[in-house]
């Protein structure tokens, strides 16, 4: 009798062991889209928003004020670019369209993809950072030691709020092709 007692208790651990671990799963899964939702809605993590050129151009100007953007770039470890803003600084009036530059340069003699991720702070001002055209929409392909010219056309909402009176875009470049994959698994 005691056996059978024992069997049906394991059983029972057993079943409620697999509840947990399938729950666990599905929660693993479901934190990116969470993440990315509260993200939106707060603002946190610096994502800036997409939009068509022509919304962008519908934009009024807000002509008596200013903001100043500073731009950033950052290379990871593993990508042997150079990237950098061609200008460091600028000041935008919120609702007019701008143009920005970076440059990025393969170090190496070999063919590299990189992609660059975007980051605004302060957190507040990525829900009225819209872009147009952004080097980050896509990865970037560097032949051997070539040089790249990689645009970027953005528009401040002027519904910014009034406190905030600079910006900060920040790009950190990472390698994006096989011989990064091999690295990070031999580590």
């Amino acid at each position: 009798m005691l056996g059978s007692e024992l069997d049906t208790a394991n059983r029972r651990v057993v079943k409620r062991l697999g509840v947990v671990v399938l729950a666990m799963f599905g929660f693993g899964f479901a934190l990116v889209p969470l993440y990315d939702a509260i993200c939106d809605l707060t603002g946190l993590n610096g994502k800036t928003g997409q939009v068509d050129e022509q919304i962008a151009k519908a934009y009024a100007v807000d002509m008596d004020r200013w903001i100043t953007v500073e731009f950033v770039a950052q290379v990871n470890t593993e990508l042997p670019w150079m990237v950098e803003p061609v200008v460091r600084t600028m000041r935008v009036h919120p609702g007019a369209l701008t143009d920005a530059l970076f440059v990025a340069q393969n170090r190496k003699a070999e063919q590299i993809v990189g992609q660059a991720i975007p980051s605004l702070v302060p957190n507040i001002a990525s829900r009225y950072f819209d872009k147009t055209e952004c080097f980050c929409f896509n990865q970037q392909t560097l032949g051997p030691k070539e040089r790249l010219e990689m645009p970027l056309r953005f528009v401040i909402d002027p519904a910014i709020p009034k406190d905030v009176g600079s910006v900060v875009l920040s790009y950190t470049f990472f390698r994006v092709d096989g011989a990064a994959q091999i690295s990070q698994a031999g580590s």
